[in-house]
């Protein structure tokens, strides 16, 4: 075999294991210093974020690959009627100029069966889009927990979007992009929480999770809905533990913002989106793409031999 040939074969096989690492997720390369009191976040701080828009903004959502989207199913009332939804990409102001936005329709959205209303549970939706993303700084994937991944009480996470900044108090001017800090809060103190006001029933089900501040003050709010409640893992990564679902008000104590806990729906995620690598599998992902080097490399050997 000529050397030509062998030097695409190694060109091929160079290509193909760099491929693997075509995305990483949960790493956005513009890093800062690190909504209801909130604060504007930087652009590219969060480049999975998604604008949902019906003629307006609606909800939020995550970028998880090139195709699809994560989001809430309460902001698809009804999957099958699709025509008005516009999903943006690499968006910081909602009313401002974005030089690294893009625009895409949504082809499907598949909701878990026997969803009904947030407060019932799987409020989760996975929005296939009609075209693919393009990756820059700006446009970059969350990494989605397996099942045995875990937030504990107190752990400090990040919800983003740019829904109101009070109850019924909309984003004001431009409207850029809005963070807030809120720990996770355990199921057992979520439901003791909720169970102080006897008026309302509120039930945290074991694909909630909740995040937020007993005394109130800071809390996701109308128009978050479906955005990323986020959590830096101790490598470093980001990885989406929630889904932005319900709550009562916006930042009232004793009433935290209760999330749709992906670590539940990691089974439902990976039936749909086949192609994607859930965190906390990593080592699984290692180990393929090591083997598929050292394959490479055998081959070349075997080539360059001959």
């Amino acid at each position: 075999m000529s050397p030509r040939v062998d030097f695409y074969a190694i060109c091929w096989c160079v290509t193909g294991f760099l491929a693997s690492y075509a995305q990483e997720c949960g790493r956005p390369p513009i890093v800062e210093n690190r909504i209801v009191g909130g604060m504007d976040a930087i652009d590219g701080a969060w480049p999975w974020q998604a604008d949902i828009q019906t003629f307006s903004h609606i909800c939020g959502g995550s970028i998880i690959t090139e195709n699809w989207i994560l989001s809430a199913a309460h902001c698809f009332p009804n999957p099958n009627d699709l025509s008005s939804y516009t999903i943006y990409v690499g968006r910081y102001q909602l009313n401002g100029f974005n030089s690294h936005q893009s625009i895409h329709r949504v082809s499907r959205v598949v909701i878990p069966y026997g969803y009904s209303e947030p407060k019932n549970g799987k409020d989760l939706a996975l929005v296939r889009l009609s075209s693919p993303v393009t990756w820059s700084d700006y446009v970059r994937p969350v990494c989605l927990p397996a099942s045995g991944t875990l937030f504990p009480g107190g752990m400090q996470c990040y919800v983003t979007g740019w829904g109101n900044v009070r109850d019924d108090v909309p984003l004001p001017g431009v409207g850029t992009l809005q963070e807030v800090e809120v720990p996770i809060i355990s199921q057992s103190s979520c439901q003791d929480m909720y169970a102080t006001d006897p008026t309302e029933q509120v039930d945290i089900l074991y694909d909630m999770i909740c995040a937020g501040y007993q005394q109130g003050g800071k809390d996701s709010c109308q128009g978050d809905s479906g955005g990323p409640l986020v959590c830096q893992m101790v490598n470093g990564t980001w990885v989406q533990a929630g889904v932005v679902s319900f709550g009562l008000g916006c930042a009232h104590a004793n009433q935290p913002g209760v999330y749709a806990k992906l670590s539940a729906f990691s089974s439902f995620i990976s039936d749909t989106v086949p192609e994607i690598r859930l965190y906390g599998r990593a080592d699984q992902n290692w180990c393929g793409r090591a083997a598929m080097l050292a394959s490479c490399l055998s081959t070349l050997l075997i080539l360059l031999r001959r």
